[in-house]
């Protein structure tokens, strides 16, 4: 199925709970995976505004993570520190290594990139950085817990 980008509509809501979602404020996601019936992995195309993140910085259990940049440069935040990433660049996150890994826009323009992950059952999200995880819920719905278990309420 061919798929245009500019048909694919955007998104700027976040499922974090709402403390957190000033940190992706500007980020822009277009489900492409979605709109081409893709079922066992996702693939968006990402907008950065400049001094908006990716995400919180964040690795998974169950789920693997790759991204490429098309346009812009982008700091990847991992736990071995800080590297620019330019168009071309690329980098994966395998499921299970507790490296948290976010992008950074620190740049005065925008930020492309393509990000893919599959969807296996049963993930869960942790953020090294922040009171924050995110487990499987009903539906394949993801449910927010601090690290000692109690739930976000928004």
């Amino acid at each position: 199925m061919i798929i245009n980008p500019d048909n694919v509509p955007s998104r700027t809501t976040s499922i974090y709970p709402e403390k957190f979602q000033h940190i992706v404020a500007g980020r822009v996601k277009k489900a492409l995976g979605n709109a081409a019936g893709l079922k066992n992995y996702g693939v968006n195309l990402v907008t950065l505004a400049s001094g908006s993140c990716s995400s919180l910085r964040h690795w998974h259990t169950r789920q693997d993570e790759f991204i490429y940049i098309i346009e812009g440069e982008a700091t990847l935040v991992t736990n071995e520190g800080e590297q620019i990433l330019t168009p071309g660049m690329m980098a994966g996150f395998p499921a299970g290594e507790e490296n948290g890994h976010q992008l950074v826009n620190r740049s005065e323009t925008i930020v492309i990139y393509l990000e893919v992950g599959d969807r296996t059952p049963d993930d869960e999200g942790y953020y090294p950085d922040d009171d924050l995880i995110a487990k499987a819920g009903v539906n394949g719905e993801r449910i927010f817990t601090r690290k000692d278990g109690t739930l976000y309420e928004n």
